[in-house]
């Protein structure tokens, strides 16, 4: 008898072991997967609170006439003018207006803005690769509820190779122009650098 208990006793022990081997993997798993969750869950709500205050930021956005950003026209530059002053959380404001106006008379008078520090100023508009501004345009897509801005603007400015792209710093206005050739249309983001 005991010769049979011996093994019996062994055999009873390599199970129990491997039972409570098993217990254990299966428990450090599920503790993993849960970490890993409730991690994901914290990006997960971290990114739409972020995004949320953007958002507010933007649909916090007062009205604003072209005229009271770039003052001193004798006569009217741009028509069907729609803007917009905004904060971002990070406390820096801008502007974007969307208007109709001729290229030619348009860009002259923004490079005659005044300007707090002329060496940090162009003196003229620089034609640039909109290739960047497509980009940013693309990533903001991404993380942006439906219907927040128009998409049908938005896919012109992706599809039409005719947009025009520019860029005029008058410190401590900073503006990235969009325009359209065909229909004369403007769309103007203002960054005041502080």
């Amino acid at each position: 008898m005991k010769k049979l208990i011996l093994p019996f006793i062994t055999a009873f022990l390599l199970v129990s072991c491997n039972k409570i081997e098993e217990k254990i993997d299966q428990t450090v798993q599920k503790t993993t997967e849960t970490v890993q969750q409730k991690a994901q869950e914290a990006v997960e709500e971290t990114v739409k609170k972020t995004v949320n205050e953007s958002i507010n930021s933007l649909t916090n956005s007062e009205d604003v006439q072209f005229s009271q950003v770039f003052p001193g026209s004798d006569k009217p530059i741009v028509s069907e003018e729609k803007g917009k002053k905004f904060k971002f959380p990070n406390g820096s404001e801008g502007f974007i207006f969307k208007y109709k106006a001729d290229k030619a008379a348009l860009l002259p008078f923004l490079e005659s803005q005044p300007t707090t520090d002329e060496n940090r100023s162009d003196k003229t508009a620089r034609k640039i690769d909109g290739q960047n501004i497509l980009d940013k345009i693309s990533l903001v897509e991404k993380f942006l509820p439906e219907n927040t801005i128009d998409s049908g603007f938005l896919d012109d400015i992706k599809n039409d190779t005719s947009i025009e792209y520019y860029r005029l710093k008058r410190f401590p206005n900073s503006s990235t122009i969009i325009y359209n050739p065909k229909n004369q249309t403007v769309l103007q983001y203002v960054e005041v650098n502080k």
